[in-house]
């Protein structure tokens, strides 16, 4: 009887032992499918990166042909800039400054200019400058070659007690420079209406608004538009 006992303890311990390792069995098979289980996860999950990451190529193109098509209207753009700046030469050109050249004023030309500042013996040297301003036109063979109103330049030649006398050097006309060489005069010799009698002379004052003919002593080249 006591060993029927004993025998079945024996056997209740062994169901025991088995099942408890069978329950330890299946707690460690659950991990491990779900981590088998993962693995598809992973490759769904893959497969969506990938879906979504294809579909941001033909994104990137559509943005590639955006740019191309911007890229694209600015070339013709540009080109109707150059055909623009093409177009500039030749209206500058059109409206562009006719040639020059030179016509020459012959030894004794007249050049009557108004003196536009007093100068005088007493406050004045040799070579001091002065402005003068042309008041009856300059020409030759018909031509105009120095209008009325053009700026020269003069000097004082010489300078005695109560006289000086003064001559032009220079105009300027289109740009260039040109030298003029006349015969001196002084502030008596001024423009004035013929009157009868003896003319009162002062030579020790040049008063502003002075009209002198001068004569060049040297042929002149002057510049002149075509």
């Amino acid at each position: 009887m006591f060993d029927s006992q004993l025998y079945r303890k024996l056997s209740l311990a062994a169901a025991v032992l088995g099942f408890i390792t069978m329950a330890g069995c299946s707690g460690q098979r659950g991990p491990v499918a779900n981590a088998g289980s993962a693995q598809p996860a992973n490759g769904a999950a893959s497969k969506a990166a990938a879906a979504n990451a294809e579909p941001a190529q033909p994104a990137g193109g559509a943005v590639s042909n955006a740019g191309a098509a911007d890229a694209e209207p600015a070339q013709p753009a540009g080109g109707a800039a150059s055909k623009a700046a093409a177009a500039s030469p030749a209206s500058a050109s059109a409206g562009a400054a006719k040639p020059l050249h030179l016509v020459t004023l012959p030894k004794g030309t007249e050049i009557t200019a108004t003196v536009e500042q007093t100068l005088a013996s007493n406050k004045n040297h040799s070579g001091d400058p002065f402005a003068a301003r042309i008041v009856r036109p300059v020409k030759v063979g018909g031509q105009i070659v120095l209008p009325r109103g053009t700026e020269v330049t003069g000097s004082i030649y010489e300078v005695k007690k109560n006289e000086l006398k003064v001559v032009l050097d220079s105009v300027v006309r289109h740009g260039v420079y040109c030298d003029l060489n006349t015969h001196s005069r002084r502030p008596s010799d001024k423009d004035q209406p013929k009157r009868r009698g003896p003319k009162q002379k002062d030579n020790s004052t040049l008063s502003a608004r002075t009209r002198l003919t001068f004569k060049l002593s040297k042929a002149a080249a002057i510049p002149v538009k075509a």
